[in-house]
């Protein structure tokens, strides 16, 4: 086995770059709501191979807004549940259609493909432009199908800072702690794409942090599959070649 990738035990699946929303906050800089989207089955593939060759302990599944796909994160979720890979989450931001039995729906196949829990991102930055009503219906409609969420906010500088936005966030937080949605950590925002434009004000400049999220490539745990199938850290696409062999192939 290739010895950089022989600790891998996560799936990481981008479904689309499209968004609903258009965060100041956003790493990846602007969305549109077009744009290219992962192919369902090629996205299967890759679960099934690769969990058969490794320990796959996690898996999910985002975006953009992943939910504007939500049949292909069913079928995404549900070849996880088959490939008994234990931990099956999704970040969204619950705003996907204004069609409120549209997502009632989909609410439901959801609940029904294997999706082991929700984290629902509702801050000061998604309702800028998010309607915190349908957001509030979605996760409503989560709860009676019976699958976990919990928040995950943005917060500005860190969870304990005090700034308008996080005193917002924390407002908008226990809305949904009175219908019984509790907290994950959240995340604290990184300076690049919108944040890096709308946010500068609340980053020291000239002292650009570690990206968090940075695989070590010499010991890759993670691999994040984009909606154009390119692999983050491997290089090349899953629609071109197999998984199985760019992972075979990767080299530093």
């Amino acid at each position: 086995m290739n010895q950089y990738v022989r600790n891998l035990n996560r799936l990481e699946f981008v479904l689309t770059w499209a968004c609903t929303g258009k965060c100041k906050h956003c790493s990846e800089g602007e969305h549109d709501v077009s744009g290219s989207c992962l192919d369902e089955k090629a996205a299967v593939r890759v679960i099934r191979e690769v969990a058969d060759a490794f320990q796959i302990k996690s898996l999910m599944t985002f975006g953009g807004e992943p939910l504007l796909q939500w049949k292909t994160v069913c079928s995404i979720h549900a070849a996880a549940r088959e490939a008994n890979i234990p931990s099956r989450e999704i970040i969204t931001n619950g705003y996907f259609t204004k069609d409120m039995e549209k997502m009632r729906a989909a609410v439901h196949e959801l609940g029904q493909c294997g999706i082991s829990g929700m984290l629902l991102s509702a801050d000061a930055f998604h309702q800028e432009t998010i309607p915190i009503e349908a957001v509030l219906q979605f996760a409503e409609a989560v709860l009676a199908e019976g699958i976990r969420v919990k928040m995950n906010p943005a917060w500005l500088v860190s969870a304990e800072a005090d700034n308008p936005y996080n005193r917002e966030t924390r407002k908008i937080l226990r809305q949904f702690e009175q219908i019984g949605i509790g907290m994950a950590d959240g995340n604290v925002i990184f300076p690049d794409g919108n944040a890096k434009i709308y946010l500068k004000e609340y980053f020291e400049t000239g002292q650009e942090p570690e990206n968090p999220y940075k695989e070590d490539p010499a010991d890759v745990r993670a691999i994040c599959i984009g909606p154009d199938g390119d692999v983050d850290v491997l290089g090349g696409s899953i629609y071109e070649k197999d998984i199985l062999e760019l992972l075979s192939e990767y080299s530093l």
